[in-house]
């Protein structure tokens, strides 16, 4: 794994020849050794039809690539950082939360209509959250951000995780995503940010949840 968590809202990543790292443009703090960074027009390695489904989608988060020798620091408008290592699996996140990932990593989009059909789209609409998701396959790391620390949360079968829609970030494994309506104590509180409505996630993997419910 390239990266070495140097504080919360910090993260250091081994540079060497013939690999790659792709990086959020602006997300470099500081590097030694002989690296070189180069605005990447294709989004990773998703390719031309990955980078024109996203900017379709108006979710194309400008990446930089990242070469050479050495060690780079890397964090984002004072974020906290979460490392998830992959092991051959697919995680789903948000595009802006991307910090920095593997050049080994298998970069896509995938539609989330797809998963509940209209619900997908209306979880978009109403949510803030994107009808497209970026997604990162293979073995690698992928370093995201999040407001005030993540944590993993298991989800399997008959164990249904909820999340509340602004406090999600990633999730990865065979799991299902559905918007449903959440009538309970939380529309007794005055908030009128969304608590209405939740990310109902079933089957096998893990949710990722940030402790906010703030946006990047």
């Amino acid at each position: 794994m390239p990266f070495r968590e140097i504080n919360a809202k910090m993260v250091e990543a081994t540079v060497a020849p013939g690999q790659k790292l792709f990086s959020q443009r602006g997300a470099m703090l500081a590097y030694r050794g002989e690296v070189s960074f180069t605005p990447n027009i294709q989004g990773g390695q998703g390719g031309l039809m990955s980078m024109i489904g996203r900017r379709v989608a108006n979710e194309a988060t400008p990446l930089m690539t990242v070469e050479g020798s050495g060690t780079v620091m890397f964090g984002h408008g004072g974020h906290h950082i979460q490392v998830i290592s992959l092991a051959g699996d697919t995680l789903y996140v948000e595009a802006d939360r991307l910090l920095a990932f593997d050049g080994t990593l298998q970069q896509g989009t995938m539609f989330m209509g797809s998963q509940g059909g209209v619900m997908g789209m209306v979880r978009g609409q109403v949510t803030g959250q994107g009808l497209f998701t970026t997604t990162l396959k293979g073995h690698g790391a992928v370093a995201v951000m999040a407001h005030g620390g993540v944590i993993e949360v298991p989800i399997s079968p008959g164990r249904d995780v909820h999340v509340d829609p602004q406090a999600y970030v990633a999730h990865h494994g065979d799991v299902r995503n559905k918007l449903s309506t959440a009538l309970g104590w939380r529309d007794m509180v005055g908030r009128g940010s969304g608590e209405a409505f939740q990310l109902e996630l079933s089957g096998s993997g893990a949710v990722f949840v940030q402790a906010s419910e703030e946006k990047l």
